[in-house]
C-alpha cells in the first residue's frame, strides 16, 4: 500500500532519493516553476538542489508530497500556492480566475515504480495536503497523451490527463491539444 506524506523538514534525504542523480529531476529540483527567465537560465544543478532543500527543510510549509512503499519513498509531487510559481502566473497555459489556488506543477516516479498508479496516490495526496493547508482549488495543466503521437515519459512530468480525472479534476480548458488546465474545487473543512 502507497503511503503519501509530506515533505517536510526530515523527508529531505527521500526527496534526494526520489530526484536521483541523472535525468531531467536531478537537474530541475523542482525549480522550473518556481523561477523565470534568466534566474532559470543561471540556475545549475548545484543551485536548484539547494533551493529545493531550502523549501523542504526551511520553508513554512512543504512544497510537495512523497509517496512511500513502506520506509522507501517511491514518488513526488510539487504542489504549492498558485503564487509560489511565477512562471505559471505569467504563462498562458495557466490562466484562470483562481489566483488562490493550489497548483500541481510536478510528479518524479522513479523508474522501477512507473506504471503502478503512484502519480495517482500523489494526486489524491497532494489534494489533502493543499486543503489542510486551506486550499479550496486545486489546479494542474495536464499532458494529454490520447493523442496520436507518442509522449516521452520526460514530457510527462506536469502528470498525465488521465492521472487528475481519476482524481476527481475537471477539465477547464485547452490552450493546444496537449496542455489541459484541470481543476478540483475542495469541499470546505466543516470543523473549522
Amino acid at each position: 500500500m502507497v503511503d503519501v506524506r509530506a515533505a517536510g523538514p526530515d523527508a529531505w534525504p527521500d526527496v534526494a532519493a526520489v530526484m536521483g542523480e541523472r535525468g531531467d529531476p536531478a537537474r530541475c529540483f523542482c525549480q522550473y516553476f518556481r523561477l523565470r527567465g534568466q534566474q532559470w537560465a543561471a540556475g545549475t544543478r548545484e543551485t536548484n538542489r539547494r533551493d529545493l532543500r531550502t523549501q523542504v527543510c526551511k520553508g513554512d510549509v512543504p512544497p510537495g508530497v512523497l509517496a512511500y512503499d513502506g520506509e522507501t519513498p517511491i514518488g513526488w509531487c510539487a504542489v504549492a500556492p498558485r503564487t509560489s510559481y511565477p512562471r505559471v502566473v505569467a504563462s498562458p497555459n495557466w490562466r484562470t480566475d483562481h489566483p488562490d489556488a493550489w497548483v500541481i506543477t510536478c510528479f518524479v516516479v522513479p523508474v522501477g515504480h512507473r506504471r503502478q498508479g503512484i502519480a495517482g496516490e500523489l494526486a489524491v495526496g497532494a489534494v489533502d495536503f493543499a486543503q489542510s493547508y486551506g486550499a479550496r482549488t486545486v489546479e494542474g495543466c495536464a499532458v494529454d497523451t490520447d493523442q496520436d503521437e507518442k509522449v516521452s515519459s520526460a514530457d510527462l512530468y506536469r502528470g498525465p490527463l488521465s492521472v487528475f480525472l481519476d482524481a476527481g479534476f475537471t477539465e477547464v480548458s485547452r490552450t493546444s491539444p496537449r496542455w489541459v488546465l484541470v481543476r478540483k474545487r475542495l469541499r470546505p473543512d466543516r470543523a473549522g
